[in-house]
């Protein structure tokens, strides 16, 4: 059902690090406004919506589903509870958005697509960077065959994580945690947009010694290309990117996944775009959701439930390859 002529409510369920930035800049998008903050925590929950003025509060995630004034809830849980949460919510009526990895595997994926057809409900999961502009030009100029066929491919994501409690999201294998489906993924999200799905993957990874992943190196062949992708927790990287093809090239600004610019290199001669987003650019998947829920789609096509399947078979490969498994997926 579309939600013409009304702003959009909007649930936060999880308000955590990355809820703050999305709240910040739900702010800046006309249409949709913090209608609710629900936490297992009453005081946190609380807390949170007096910081960005949402009218209710919720102790548990089920007020959140019942809540009237609420159309879209945006789930910010870690990865382990995105599927559980975004069931109950879309089995209630509510549209989603869902931090990524939407699923931790392919079967969680599936199933939530499943009970987003049957509920009749939009979800999207929250690839953020699908809708950053710097990187939608960059898409724009690379099929309008502006540096030729691609034959190249580089993205890495890398941060320091070693001093965090082991028992934090990040490190925790029963949270899903290493770096593959937290950060992992935007490397090979980038393969996926620019390239498409490989014809094979080569991954190689090393472990903490309390077991969570903690680097991995991969190798996307394609037909006439291939993408070299890194992604881990034990030290920083550059977070740049490059393309390359037979008639130039394009180096995607630190941190690329989050860019505001990017350069084109071709006959010697150097381009730069600069292409700013607005706040931290969580803004600009918000105003995808307000499209897709004024013109009543059930998925967007940017970032479709079929992208979203896609990206979760190479995590899942790309895991198969390294032999990262979660205890609790055994």
């Amino acid at each position: 059902m579309g939600v013409m002529n009304k702003t959009i409510g909007w649930g936060i369920l999880g308000p955590g690090k990355i809820a703050h930035s999305f709240a910040k800049d739900l702010k800046l998008v006309a249409g949709g406004t913090l209608v609710a903050a629900a936490s297992r925590n009453l005081e946190r929950a609380e807390t949170f919506a007096n910081e960005y003025n949402a009218t209710h509060a919720f102790g548990s995630y089920e007020q959140l589903f019942v809540c009237d004034e609420v159309d879209v809830i945006y789930i910010a849980t870690p990865h382990t509870g995105h599927m559980e949460w975004a069931i109950k919510a879309m089995k209630a009526g509510k549209h989603v958005l869902c931090e990524k990895p939407l699923g931790i595997n392919a079967n969680e994926v599936q199933e939530m697509i499943a009970v987003a057809k049957e509920n009749q409900v939009f979800l999207m999961e929250a690839l953020w960077s699908r809708f950053n502009p710097a990187l939608k030009k960059v898409k724009e100029l690379i099929e309008d065959n502006q540096i030729g066929s691609i034959s190249y491919l580089y993205a890495d994501f890398a941060f320091f994580g070693l001093d965090r409690d082991v028992k934090s999201r990040v490190l925790n294998v029963d949270l899903a945690g290493g770096s593959i489906l937290d950060i992992g993924i935007y490397p090979i999200f980038l393969a996926y947009l620019i390239l498409g799905k490989p014809k094979s993957i080569n991954a190689v990874s090393n472990f903490h010694e309390k077991g969570a992943e903690i680097q991995t190196s991969m190798i996307f062949n394609y037909e006439n290309a291939q993408a070299i992708l890194y992604s881990g927790l034990n030290s920083n990287s550059a977070m740049s990117a490059e393309v390359r093809g037979s008639l130039g090239a394009i180096r995607i600004d630190p941190r690329w996944h989050e860019t505001e610019g990017f350069s084109m290199m071709k006959n010697d001669k150097e381009k730069r775009f600069d292409v700013a987003k607005i706040g931290k650019g969580y803004t600009h998947e918000i105003e995808e959701v307000h499209t897709c829920l004024i013109n009543s789609k059930l998925q967007s096509d940017l970032w479709s439930h079929q992208n979203s399947m896609d990206l979760i078979n190479l995590l899942d490969e790309v895991r198969r390859q390294s032999g990262v498994v979660f205890p609790f997926e055994i």
